[in-house]
């Protein structure tokens, strides 16, 4: 047995040294591609942390470098880890607030160990751009103190054990009208106040913070709980992990690990949809974690009955619990989201550029701090003031997306009247001869798909329907496009106007 423990330790330490020198040789690739420059400032820090699955894990020393390299540098970083490493799809980046600027390696630099200096410590606190030590965590814990240090162990212990990230929390969540209700349901999940809230689904557009809130409650749990076991997982990996079990004949094995949460969190639940056998397995394992009184939060681009191909029995179940919303923030909640990161990272931008970011990018909150990311690091490295133009060129290209024209409830209710040859008043009369009906329904479907608006706000807009209206609407015009060729080329020059 000894023996065969040595062996198995050798074949082990085998596999880390062939991964380390497959990982070498994607940063001298990545080197040669981005330039020395931005290789040293965004990449020298990095610390490699292993293969997980098909991704390569990325440590890097806070959130400045994270946003940074996913806005300027994810394609070129994929493409070298593809080439370099067999069987890795992606790099997967996170941040390790333990890991000083100065740690990781470059091209030809040395690979420190489980977040340690090279000299066997442990590498100081995280630092900000401008050097300044980490403010203490929201959950009270600080910096300092033997006690403290080892209660937040404890937690990054768990929160990594759970897939967790660790910097998603209520405290940092900046609360808007658009996200009100939303933040106010995941509060009361996560303090266990919300016993009807099961499952919790959490809709909205990329970027809005759904993500952000399911992992703030799986947070809360694991700080308030002696020994709670919680999951969470991307809808992606669910089906990935079963196909894999199926192959494996290890079903058994699949379900214990899924089945036995008392906390089930479960992201981007629309990439199920179309996947027979993992929906059924889905289902299967939906159903035991309820009836075990488990707490599923599930979260997804689109109300549940909106996602196309998925099973009517997954629309019931995913409906039975509560359903919120997070919708596009407003100009004061961007303002305030923007102020928070500026405070966060420790950096210096004058109020006047906050306030151009926040009027002119509008859609998501992910962009908005992409945004602030640009502006700050050019702030913290040009020499030359930053003018208006100096940002309109920084930011020419998510200008330009914001900037695309806005499609309208009212412009498209004129668009459809006029292709299908209607008074614009038929869009909200109560009339209901199916040559206007049909036409009012498309509308609908449209105003749900081209813009922003809530069910009950294109309701209040056809004539002051209710959102169930809407939702049959959306349904019908649905499931008739994916049957009738001629209407779907039909509605989608309708579309393709109403974009230019």
């Amino acid at each position: 047995m000894a023996k065969e423990e040595r062996e198995a330790g050798k074949h082990k330490a085998n596999e880390a040294n062939e991964a380390e020198a497959q990982w070498q040789t994607a940063m001298e690739k990545l080197g040669t591609r981005v330039g020395g420059d931005a290789f040293d400032r965004w990449f020298r820090p990095a610390n490699f942390a292993g293969v997980e699955d098909d991704r390569v894990v990325l440590e890097l020393p806070n959130e400045i470098h994270q946003v940074w390299i996913e806005t300027n540098y994810l394609d070129e970083l994929n493409a070298v880890v593809q080439e370099a490493i067999p069987g890795v799809r992606e790099a997967r980046l996170r941040v390790c607030e333990g890991l000083p600027p100065e740690h990781g390696h470059g091209a030809n630099g040395a690979h420190a160990v489980n977040g340690t200096n090279g000299s066997g410590k442990a590498s100081g606190g995280g630092q900000a751009v401008n050097g300044s030590a980490p403010k203490p965590s929201s959950n009270g814990h600080g910096t300092h103190g033997d006690d403290e240090s080892l209660e937040t162990s404890t937690l990054n212990r768990r929160l990594k054990a759970s897939g967790l990230n660790g910097k998603f929390t209520f405290d940092s969540f900046v609360v808007g009208a658009n996200s009100q209700f939303a933040h106010a349901a995941s509060m009361a999940v996560a303090e266990r106040r919300g016993v009807g809230y099961n499952p919790l689904f959490i809709h909205g557009g990329p970027g809005l913070g759904k993500t952000h809130l399911m992992q703030a409650i799986g947070r809360e749990r694991l700080l308030h709980s002696t020994s709670p076991k919680v999951v969470y997982l991307t809808c992606e990996r669910f089906t990935n992990e079963f196909i894999d079990a199926v192959k494996r004949g290890d079903l058994e094995r699949f379900r214990r690990k899924y089945r036995s949460a008392e906390v089930m969190l479960i992201d981007d639940v629309q990439f199920i949809a179309g996947k027979d056998r993992s929906q059924e397995e889905f289902f299967h394992t939906f159903n035991t974690l309820l009836d075990g009184h488990c707490q599923v939060v599930l979260t997804s681009d689109r109300p549940a009955s909106e996602i196309k191909n998925l099973e009517p029995r997954l629309v019931s179940r995913f409906e039975c619990g509560l359903t919120v919303e997070l919708q596009a923030p407003a100009f004061e909640t961007r303002l305030a989201i923007l102020q928070r990161k500026v405070d966060e990272w420790k950096v210096k931008v004058d109020p006047g550029v906050i306030r151009f970011l926040a009027e002119r990018l509008r859609s998501n909150v992910r962009r908005l701090e992409g945004g602030l990311m640009r502006v700050a690091t050019y702030c913290s490295l040009a020499a030359e003031p930053v003018t208006a133009e100096r940002i309109e060129h920084l930011l020419r290209d998510l200008l330009r997306e914001e900037n695309g024209r806005k499609v309208s409830i009212d412009s498209i209710q004129r668009k459809v009247a006029e292709a299908f040859d209607l008074r614009l008043a038929d869009m909200t009369s109560r009339r209901r001869p199916a040559s206007i009906a049909f036409p009012r329904q498309i509308a609908m479907y449209l105003s749900r798909s081209l813009t922003n608006a809530s069910l009950v706000e294109i309701g209040e807009a056809f004539g002051g329907r209710d959102h169930g209206t809407v939702i049959h609407a959306v349904k019908r015009i649905s499931g008739v496009l994916e049957t009738e060729p001629n209407l779907r080329d039909r509605v989608q020059l309708i579309e393709t106007e109403l974009r230019r």
